[in-house]
This record gives structure tokens, sequence and C-alpha cells, in this order.
């Protein structure tokens, strides 16, 4: 599913114009028809309660106007309060507000600090405040009256629904720059935002619902600029490759995994469960031999090589041929591996003469920290990374922070340089391919952020590779699949008490989960991701 930007939402709007032969006040009265709708949904007892609109004068204003209108005969009561003085509406905005005055919905004027205060009671007692104050268009911080305003209504403790992005928040940054609604759902219009998707911004959304106003998918897919997807259920379930009833085990891959040395085998096992769970047909796990009895008594269903170590239980260079003899469809290098300097050197030269997909996380990218300039992939040499955020941050010469600050364009731009796939892990994981495309994956929970996760995740994306799905393709389903196990996991015991191995259990009652996930494109209001919904089920 396309995330777009500013501007990109504004070509599809003038395509959708253009092309579908939709009128702007089509698309603003379609808008607000399904924010009220998700309302409906998201509220079963919307008839009980009373809702106040709190509107600007844009767009978003008018937006807002239809809502109310919506709900006027389904709610107990709707009101609409303006920050603005009613001549300032203009366009298809007035027009909606004047069609509130034609069924007698009332309309408060507030567009002082004073007129704020004798009405802000009346507001702060409603069920429900829907923000349509400002959309996405903000390119600074709020301030003033509107900066009063959203305080007053945070602070009120009344369930906010805002529609398409929480007002203050910035429609092209996922960077809170200053105060901004904090929502307890967002009924985003015609395509998901970044900054509903990503941290810091996304934990100011709550549910997050797309509304189809009426963009064909086609315009969708002409809008020019970056090309960013979400994972949603229905394409991750298309990725899903079927398994023929005749199916040997040799049809379903090699996966070779370096991992493991004294201290760190726990590392090693975590990445061949995580490769046997998604399905691989072998899965060999080469490992220092002083490691390698232990890996073994692990799991009996993966196989095990012995490298060259130096005696400390770290891997020598000199095991680079040894290990390069042995069948494989995928090579993963990385997990546990620890440092050192034959350790740097086994892996350099390891990606230097390895052919064929190399998948690289942990300690094989901290081989090149300070000096990333041998990692690059090219025709015949599909690279993956897989790094945490201080592992990106080693590998461009940044700080931690400013990766967390622009995590897509941090992976993306480190990708198209180095022909590369990155796997920028965290919460909100960006998959970043070479030709330009991005991927952000909302499946995955707090929980998830325990030592072995990451491990697992190294196992999971080299499987699907081995299954003959192609490079982005695992990437995407794996780290999707990965995420959504964690989140059944947590759901049987909690994040606090969530382990790796919890998550490596749930791997195939993901798959399973999946297969039976009802497609969800084509409906007109589908939830994307939940936050803290209190009395709103989704």
């Amino acid at each position: 599913m396309r995330v777009l930007n500013n501007s990109q939402m504004r070509q599809a709007d003038r395509l959708t114009i253009r092309k579908a032969g939709m009128s702007s006040l089509e698309l603003m009265e379609r808008a607000g028809r399904q924010v009220a709708e998700a309302m409906v949904q998201q509220c079963p007892k919307l008839d009980c309660y009373r809702v106040a609109v709190v509107a600007g004068k844009g767009n978003n204003g008018g937006d807002g106007f239809v809502v109310a209108r919506a709900l006027a005969d389904l709610a107990e009561q709707v009101c609409v309060c303006l920050l603005v003085p009613t001549r300032e509406i203009k366009g298809d905005a007035a027009i909606k507000l004047s069609e509130l005055s034609e069924l007698g919905v009332p309309v408060f004027e507030a567009d002082t600090p004073e007129m704020w205060a004798d009405c802000r009671g009346d507001i702060c007692a409603n069920d429900v405040i829907v923000d349509a104050l400002l959309g996405t268009g903000l390119a600074r911080p709020i301030e003033g009256h509107y900066r009063t305003v959203v305080a007053d209504l945070n602070q009120s403790g009344v369930p906010i629904i805002s529609i398409d992005i929480p007002s203050g928040l910035s429609g092209d940054m996922n960077l809170v720059f200053g105060d901004s609604i904090d929502a307890r759902m967002t009924v985003t219009l015609g395509a998901p935002k970044v900054p509903l998707l990503m941290t810091p911004t996304s934990n100011r959304v709550g549910a997050l619902v797309l509304a189809d106003i009426g963009i064909p998918d086609s315009v969708l897919e002409e809008v020019t600029g970056p090309r960013i997807e979400v994972i949603t259920s229905s394409c991750a379930k298309a990725l899903l490759p079927t398994r023929a009833a005749d199916a040997h085990k040799g049809d379903f891959g090699r996966v070779l995994l370096v991992a493991g040395s004294a201290g760190k085998i726990g590392a090693a096992c975590l990445a061949g469960m995580g490769a046997l769970r998604s399905g691989a047909g072998l899965v060999t796990v080469a490992t220092p031999e002083t490691c390698r009895s232990a890996v073994s008594s692990w799991m009996p269903e993966y196989m095990t090589l012995g490298l060259d170590d130096s005696g400390d239980g770290r891997v020598k260079s000199i095991a680079v041929d040894k290990l390069l003899q042995e069948p494989h469809d995928v090579l993963a290098v990385g997990p546990g591996l620890g440092l050192g300097a034959e350790v740097t050197k086994f892996v350099q030269t390891l990606v230097r003469q390895s052919v064929g997909p190399l998948v690289l996380d942990a300690d094989a990218l901290n081989a090149f920290a300070g000096d990333s300039s041998e990692l690059c992939g090219g025709v015949g040499c599909e690279i993956v990374i897989t790094p945490h955020p201080g592992e990106m941050a080693r590998l461009v010469g940044i700080g931690t922070d400013e990766v967390q600050a622009s995590r897509i364009e941090v992976a993306s731009e480190f990708a198209k340089a180095r022909q590369i796939y990155v796997v920028l892990k965290g919460a909100r994981t960006v998959v970043a391919t070479p030709g330009g495309n991005t991927w952000i994956n909302v499946t995955g929970n707090a929980g998830m952020a325990t030592g072995g996760t990451g491990d697992l995740l190294t196992g999971v994306i080299s499987s699907w590779i081995a299954q003959s799905l192609n490079v982005e393709q695992a990437c995407v389903l794996g780290v999707f699949l990965h995420g959504l196990a964690g989140d059944l996991a947590v759901a049987k015991c909690g994040q606090v008490a969530l382990l790796a191995s919890d998550v490596g259990d749930h791997l195939g009652v993901a798959v399973l989960d999946l297969q039976a996930a009802l497609p969800r494109d084509r409906q007109s209001i589908q939830p994307l991701g939940a936050g803290p919904l209190g009395f709103i089920p989704i």
C-alpha cells in the first residue's frame, strides 16, 4: 500500500479530479462521510455520545463540517466549534459550513482566547471530540491560540478522533516539533502518511484507520516521487509461496548460517531456529569448533559445521575456504560472532569471495564499522544487511539519534549508494532496496526489544531467500511475519516476559494467521494498526 507525502497527496487529488471526473467538493464530501463511517464502526454506542467538532478554516475544517452533518442524526448531539471567524471560511469548506446551518447544527465561534475560555468547558464536556483543525500541511510548530486549544483538548481526557493527521504534526516529517493533538484514533484519507507510521509521531496517532475517498489505485501508482509502501497483511499474504503435495526438503532451499562464539552460542541457535521455523528445507549452523557441541544440543533439526577458531571461541579467518565449500542457497553471517581482528578479517574476506545472496547482521556489520566502503552489492552478489540503529550509525558515521530521526532517509540512501538491501530494525522496521523502494513494517511490539530477536530475524529472512523468493520479497515477508509472531506471542505472555524463543515458537502460527487473513485492501474503511484504544474496539 503506497504511502504518500504532502506533495504526492496533492498530486493524487489533482489527478483524481482530472481523470476520475470527481470535483474537489465531492472529494471533501466523501472524506467527511468516510470519517463519520469510521466513527460509526469503531464507536458502537455513538447514538449515546455527544460529539464536538473543533475546526479550522482549511479543507480539514471542511471535512469536519461534513462529519458534523453526517453525524447529526446518528449521535445524541453534535456541535461545531470554529477557531476562526465564520467570514474566513472560504471555498468548498464554506459550502459545507452553510449546509450545517440548514440542519440547525450549533456552530460556536472561538477565534480569540477569551471566546475559547468561555466555551472550553462546554466543548470538553462532550463524549468525543473530532480534530479538524489543521490537516497535513503544517510546516512549523503551532503557537498562540491554536497551541492553547490543543493543550486544553489533550488535558480534557475526552477521546479525540483526528481527521487525516493529528493537528500539530507535519504530513512530511516523523518529527514532533511542538504541541500536537494526542489522538485516540486517526482516520487518514486516501493513503497513509509517513508520520502516521513512524515513531515518534506515530505515538500521537492512536488507532490508525485508512478511509477510501475515491482515489483510484491507478492514480496512486501514477503519483511521482519517493516510492514508500506500508506492508499490509494482503501484501504479505500474496508473497507466501505454496507447497506442492509431492515437495521434498530440497525444494525449500539450503540455509548456511555463520554464527556464535564463546558466551554467545544462543545467537547461533536462535538464527537456526528462525530459519527452520520459516520453512527452510535444510539449515546448517557453522560455528567455532569449540562451540559446536553446545550449538548442536539446542535443536536436533539443524546440522552444524565446526569452523577453525583461535582457542578463545572465535572464528579464525582461515575458515573462509572451508565454509564456502559447504552447499548453500543463501549465506547468513554475524549473530553472536564476536569482535576482534581475526573475526573482522574473516567477515571481510567472506564478503569479497562470496557469490549469491548474503545476509549480514550484528558482528558481521561491526567488521565494517568506520569503513564500510567494501560493503557493496551488485550483479551476482545480492547483500542484505540487518542493522539495529546503533550498527547503522556506525556504518554511516553519524549518531544513533540522527539515524532514528531519519530512519527512512538513512536506510534508503545507504541502500541506493551501496546497491544493497537494508533492513533497519527497531520500532517500525524499514526495508530499503537498491532500486529505491522503501517498505515500512507495522507488525511487532515493544516486548521484542530483548536479546535474540534480531538473531531470529536473520534466520527468518535467510529462510525465505532460500525458498526462492527474490531478496526484496524475502525481506518484506520476513519482517512482517517476525513482527506478527511477536504480536501473537505477546498476547500469551505479555511484553515484559517475552523472549526471542517465544517469538520463534510463534513463527508457524504467524504463517497460519496470515494464510487465514481476509483481504482488506478493497475495503473502504480498514484498520492499519492499533494504539491505546480505550473505548474504541478495532
